[in-house]
């Protein structure tokens, strides 16, 4: 047998009367990292630029901002909001030093940070672009990581530029959406 390892996990799952959830995880990870354009290195070294710069902000700025970093293709993306003007250019420098960041959009805004509410609202015009990309036939839906503060859509990806026209295209048409900001690495 090939793949014994499945197998068990099947049969487990039988078992416990999951089957169906186990083989879909399994097989929607699997679609996942075969659809995206980044190497399987690169998307490890994505997620330490996201971790370190995540951890190095909330040390030196523990209660002070609200700061997050995206990372795609080395390329980091911060957005939320900063104390002040220093702070911002701060953060900036602490992505900056993080090894393998080629490059850095720094989108934060300065003062008093959004509350829950509004990251609620977030979410929700996340998950309702990334559900309409699904939809698409224009593109892949998992070549575009999508990201919202304030309303603004942040969109990421290595896409060409066709791929990119639709999607601001179905992001700037999203309910809610107040502006959308292109951060693509194009491939044609």
């Amino acid at each position: 047998m090939r793949y014994p390892f499945v197998f068990l996990f099947v049969v487990v799952g039988l078992l416990q009367g999951c089957a169906v959830p186990v083989v879909a995880a399994g097989v929607g990870a699997g679609a996942m990292m075969s659809a995206d354009r980044r190497s399987t290195g690169t998307m490890v070294e994505d997620d330490t630029i996201e971790s370190k710069a995540q951890k190095r902000i909330d040390d030196k700025y523990k209660d002070a901002s609200h700061v997050s970093v995206t990372a795609f293709n080395r390329f980091a993306l911060i957005t939320g909001t900063a104390a002040d003007e220093n702070a911002k250019m701060d953060i900036e420098r602490i992505v900056g030093s993080i090894p393998n960041v080629k490059g850095i959009a720094n989108e934060l805004s300065t003062g008093q940070a959004s509350g829950l509410a509004k990251h609620g609202d977030d979410s929700r015009i996340t998950g309702n672009v990334k559900l309409r990309f699904v939809k698409s036939t224009a593109f892949k839906a998992d070549h575009v990581k999508v990201v919202t503060e304030n309303g603004v859509v942040y969109l990421m990806g290595l896409v060409t530029r066709a791929e990119a026209d639709a999607a601001s295209d179905i992001a700037s048409t999203t309910a809610n959406v107040a502006k959308v900001v292109r951060v693509f690495e194009y491939i044609d």
